[in-house]
């Protein structure tokens, strides 16, 4: 991959981690599961936690959200900056960040689904990141933090490589944070099948890409990812969120990235399990299982048309299902189909 990231470097001693909302300020609609958060955040890592003025404010300006981001990174004693979840509409603060004030003090930041927007604007600057953590709903919610989340968290602070296992469990989405049992119970869990591999059985570790399916499309209709060559030989990271995208629309994505040359680049592809239900939406398990099922098959048909010289791994956890692997964004992933094993490199 031409003109790698570069990784942040790891928290220094007594060094603070910033939480923002970027994008929806979920502690405002559920302070006790953010209050509950930060408790599990500062016992899991041993740091201070520091908050901004949006982080709990609905309905901020891009403009002041921006703001809040630039002064995490530009603020020496910050170390890592975290979100509190996702939303719809991060594209807007873009144009409001000081360039600047981020670039000049790199550091690691974490969220998943709309930060794709974050992700991909610090990678097309050269800077890596880290896909996933959300701390309304991977630290926040439930009985106890997951130890994917927890060990996935510390390496992406700290450093460190992890082999990526697939948990015996997984469910789609938790419980209405309205309700009070949001704070000590789960979602419905239910097993998860073996990771499926497609492809040549090459060993590939290669840089990352990629995100949330449906910001990644507004990402490239507005013309916000560029240098298509940063693509060669690196690992596309693919998830889908709640909203339970149909097959028909996630084909013609796979089709219009074959198309524009972007998937025959590919070192690599990792697809992780979507969620098929949701709180609005809950079909039986075969019409589920019916739904994984299609978008595996659309990307395999698509990476054998497009590139059958990647190699291609379904099913891991890394996106909007729970338990969740945070993983590197713009750093290493090495996936090894004769062992059937995914590993991340956090630094």
């Amino acid at each position: 991959m031409n003109d790698t990231p570069i990784a942040p470097p790891a928290l220094a001693p007594n060094q603070k981690i910033a939480v923002l909302s970027p994008s929806m300020a979920a502690p405002a609609y559920a302070p006790a599961i953010h209050e509950q958060a930060m408790t599990r955040l500062a016992e899991i890592t041993g740091r201070e936690i520091v908050e901004y003025p949006t982080t709990r404010q609905l309905g901020a300006s891009a403009a002041d959200r921006a703001r809040d981001v630039c002064a995490a990174f530009a603020d020496p004693e910050i170390g890592a900056v975290m979100s509190t979840v996702g939303g719809n509409d991060q594209i807007t603060v873009l144009p409001h960040l000081d360039e600047a004030a981020i670039l000049d003090n790199p550091k690691p930041f974490l969220g998943y689904s709309d930060n794709t927007h974050l992700h991909n604007w610090l990678w097309s600057r050269d800077i890596a990141s880290f896909y996933g953590g959300s701390t309304q709903v991977h630290l926040g919610a439930g009985p106890k933090v997951d130890e994917e989340q927890r060990t996935s968290l510390l390496s992406a602070l700290n450093g460190g490589s992890l082999e990526l296992v697939n948990p015996p469990l997984s469910e789609d989405y938790g419980v209405d944070w309205s309700d009070p049992k949001a704070l000590t119970e789960t979602g419905i869990r239910r097993s998860t099948p073996d990771y499926q591999w497609f492809g040549p059985t090459t060993e590939v570790t290669a840089h990352t890409w990629g995100g949330c399916v449906e910001v990644l499309v507004d990402i490239l209709i507005a013309r916000a990812f560029t240098g298509d060559e940063k693509l060669d030989g690196a690992i596309l990271l693919l998830e889908l969120s709640e909203d339970v995208m149909s097959p028909m629309t996630y084909g013609r994505f796979l089709r219009a990235l074959g198309e524009r040359g972007l998937l025959g680049r590919l070192a690599g592809l990792m697809l992780a399990r979507p969620p098929a239900t949701s709180f609005d939406y809950n079909p039986p398990e075969d019409v589920q299982e019916s739904h994984r099922r299609n978008l595996v098959e659309l990307t395999a048909g698509a990476m054998e048309k497009y590139n059958p010289k990647a190699v291609v791994v379904y099913g891991v956890p890394f996106g909007h299902t729970r338990p969740q692997w945070i993983v590197p964004y713009g750093g290493r992933i090495t996936l090894d189909p004769r062992t059937r094993t995914v590993r991340a490199h956090y630094r």
